[in-house]
């Protein structure tokens, strides 16, 4: 098979030809028909995030079907379509899991990390990690839901019963739960990098009821905001956005360092969380509503050797929605890729 292979941190990816993997006892092997490009994928590419398994596959955003399976694999068939998200194995037997807190699992493995991910055109996953895929939604249009979605889902949960609610840094996950808050009845503002026109015009698009530059204040307090760009300035900046009693939810898995900040903009029972990964909980909930809202994803295709261009345009903010790396060199695709 072809795969984009990270040798070493701060690399580019490599396209190699490997031996197609093979699935074990409880494992799935998946012919990968999109997998989405996601701002982890920059941390893990970076170096940001320690002790990655290397040399590493990288991508965590999957979709695919089901090729071949373990004799444990009995909750899918041949031909399924999957999706493959970035919790990729936990231990089962620790405080964490036993107590609905698999995310926070101290010996789980990560899709795109520890374990090889989806820039490739096969994958092997355990089968329990492993979810179905409305039907309403194509391959590329469903990649971002399992890492984007299932974030900015997980981290809407944070906010409890906010009615205005700021997202701060409008890429994949972002427009992804602003179409939640808006089927919510919810209001959002929307933050964007100084001067980005683009991602405000879109963000109003999405649903937000205003959009401004990040060090802007917002025309009223809120009573939630959610932090997906990973600069921790914007960690006081949103505390001084929130009301008495509101929270900011820092949603990436990497920010930069936090500056100190006057006590004053904490105090009054503000609240500060983080989001650490997903449960299979999230997932399966997240799945249903999806269809239901309607959820509609924005994406740009880009071919699997075009990763490396993917990340840079994701890097630099040059992307509506979400990237999408589709391997299969099928004719129909050739018009739709972003070269």
């Amino acid at each position: 098979m072809r795969a984009m292979v990270l040798d070493a941190p701060g690399q580019a990816v490599q396209m190699r030809t490997l031996p197609c993997p093979q699935p074990a006892a409880d494992q799935l092997l998946i012919k990968v028909d999109a997998c989405a490009v996601c701002r982890t994928d920059l941390h893990v590419v970076d170096g940001d995030l320690p002790n990655p398994k290397l040399p590493i596959i990288p991508g965590h955003e999957i979709v695919g079907r089901v090729v071949a399976r373990g004799p444990n694999a009995h909750n899918f068939a041949i031909g399924d379509r999957v999706g493959i998200p970035w919790l990729g194995w936990t231990c089962g037997r620790c405080s964490y899991c036993t107590s609905g807190h698999e995310n926070l699992c101290v010996n789980a493995k990560f899709t795109g990390y520890q374990i090889d991910g989806g820039y490739a055109e096969y994958v092997v996953a355990d089968a329990r990690y492993c979810f179905r895929i409305p039907d309403i939604y194509g391959d590329a249009e469903a990649a971002p839901l399992l890492c984007a979605g299932l974030i900015g889902y997980r981290a809407l949960k944070k906010t409890g019963d906010a009615e205005r609610v700021g997202i701060y840094g409008f890429g994949a996950a972002a427009h992804i739960a602003a179409q939640v808050l808006r089927h919510q009845g919810r209001k959002l503002f929307a933050f964007t990098r100084p001067d980005d026109s683009m991602a405000q015009e879109f963000s109003i698009q999405m649903g937000a009821t205003w959009a401004g530059d990040s060090d802007t204040p917002p025309p009223e307090e809120l009573d939630a905001a959610i932090i997906f760009a990973p600069v921790g300035a914007l960690v006081p900046t949103a505390l001084r956005a929130v009301c008495p009693g509101g929270t900011v939810v820092c949603g990436g898995i990497h920010m930069s360092d936090i500056p100190s900040f006057p006590y004053d903009i904490l105090w009054r029972e503000k609240c500060v969380v983080s989001v650490a990964n997903l449960t299979r909980n999230d997932a399966e909930e997240f799945l249903t509503l999806a269809p239901n809202v309607p959820i509609r994803v924005t994406t740009e295709l880009f071919p699997l050797e075009q990763a490396n261009k993917a990340l840079e345009h994701l890097r630099h903010g040059k992307l509506t929605g979400a990237a999408v790396l589709i391997p299969d060199q099928r004719p129909e695709h050739k018009g739709q890729f972003r070269l």
